[in-house]
């Protein structure tokens, strides 16, 4: 049995080059709608993918039109498997680029800090749950299982499968197209 966690291709979307914070929240907005227009997967990532017998996906656009990429169809799209929520926090004198904002923000939600988002803990939650549809369709399949997902939520339940006892094969990286690949035992 595999499990092949799988990050999106890059966005598209990628907005203003220098925001306030306050503007964040319509920036992570714009982000979450966004596909990832003409971004094309490796032929490594494209041969890991042909290999999926099931293929299951957040229902973020990036995740799902980075399935239409590798020529996939998600059999299952559930929310569970979306992006952990991004807290955002008013300091209106500052500029940075989004990414530093997200950086930023995105440790402020690691160290427990989460106005208008998610908080960890439920995170963690959605990622066990997650991980359970994971392992129970890799049970039922006679091949690997492919979700297209997120960095943190795949961090998430990279975790959580480890505590059930599959171990990680293989890792291409952690960026845009990269996989984790985990068996049991």
């Amino acid at each position: 049995m595999e499990i092949i966690l799988m990050r999106h291709g890059k966005p598209a979307f990628t907005g203003s080059s220098r925001i306030r914070s306050g503007e964040m929240a319509d920036w992570v907005t714009e982000y979450d709608l966004s596909d990832t227009g003409t971004d094309i997967p490796s032929a490594s990532t494209l041969s890991l993918a042909s290999s999926a017998h099931r293929i299951i996906s957040s229902n973020l656009p990036r995740a799902l039109s980075s399935l239409k990429a590798l020529g996939r169809e998600p059999e299952l799209i559930d929310e569970v498997f979306k992006e952990a929520g991004l807290p955002i926090f008013h300091m209106p004198m500052l500029k940075l680029s989004p990414t530093l904002w997200a950086a930023f923000f995105r440790v402020m939600w690691l160290l427990g800090f989460s106005p208008n988002a998610e908080p960890l803990n439920v995170a963690k939650q959605r990622a066990r749950q997650a991980a359970k549809i994971l392992v129970a369709c890799a049970k039922e399949s006679n091949g690997p299982v492919l979700l297209m997902g997120h960095g943190v939520m795949n961090r998430l339940i990279t975790k959580e499968l480890k505590s059930l006892g599959w171990k990680e094969c293989r890792r291409q990286g952690n960026g845009y197209w990269n996989a984790g690949i985990y068996s049991l035992g």
